[in-house]
């Protein structure tokens, strides 16, 4: 019944709950593309994303074509061919084998009542992604940790509010605080207080659904990744946001 009102796209669906969070909070537009921007140079490091060869500048990004108000075109993701495969097996097993193992931590996955496929716009509040928070929630407590002992993250982001909203729900900042925090990019980028998308995340390496996401998560713990945060105990991969999601910890 969304289809007659124009919303046909992924996009124009989660537009319509940004931009009631945008306007709860009084988001900062100016400050999105700092999300876009740090992942791009990542990308930059990454010689197999699909990106690697082209950066982008705040002013790039500003300058970019709005799509869906308020997703621009760098907002957005870019439908990718290409493959990614992982292996998993027991503990005991994965001590005898030539790469250095990353161990599941926690996993958890959540559906919360009214919630559909990024059109939950019957739900209160509208404007965050509460199956997110219920994921981050049963991670935190099945591995005894909090948001502060994350060391990097891979967040779904198939666009970057996505990625932002998560950043809030997740607990790395406050509820509406999220354009704030990456305001300028160093939060987010290696070294900051809470590296996210290291390998260019589905908007910069390629979007392949998150597979790739958990094979980066994987190279942060094995020390491999291009954009390598120093010393990574603990990585967290998500599932996609504004829908019932899943996630991991892995530790090393």
């Amino acid at each position: 019944y969304y289809f007659p009102f124009g919303l046909l796209t992924p996009l124009s669906w989660a537009s319509m709950y940004g931009r009631r969070w945008m306007h709860e909070y009084d988001a900062d537009p100016d400050n999105i593309g700092w999300y876009s921007v740090v992942l791009r140079e990542n990308a930059n490091r990454n010689p197999k994303a699909i990106f690697y060869d082209r950066p982008i500048t705040i002013e790039d990004y500003n300058n970019s074509q709005m799509i869906v108000e308020p997703l621009r075109l760098f907002d957005c993701c870019v439908d990718t061919d290409g493959a990614a495969a992982v292996i998993v097996t027991t503990a005991e097993r994965a001590k005898d084998l030539k790469q250095t193992p990353a161990y599941v931590l926690a996993a958890a996955q959540a559906a919360t009542p009214v919630s559909e496929i990024q059109t939950s716009y019957n739900r209160t509040p509208m404007s965050g992604l509460p199956d997110s928070w219920h994921v981050g929630q049963e991670l935190y407590r099945l591995a005894g940790v909090g948001p502060e002992d994350i060391d990097v993250a891979q967040l779904y982001d198939p666009f970057s509010l996505g990625g932002i909203l998560q950043l809030e729900e997740l607990g790395f900042c406050g509820r509406g605080e999220g354009t704030d925090f990456i305001a300028g990019g160093d939060n987010i980028r290696v070294g900051g207080t809470i590296p996210i998308n290291t390998s260019g995340g589905l908007l910069s390496e390629a979007y392949i659904h998150g597979y790739n996401l958990i094979i980066e998560a994987v190279r942060q713990i094995r020390g491999t990744s291009t954009s390598q945060v120093d010393d990574v105990e603990l990585s967290m991969v998500t599932g996609g946001p504004g829908l019932p999601t899943s996630g991991m910890i892995l530790r090393k």
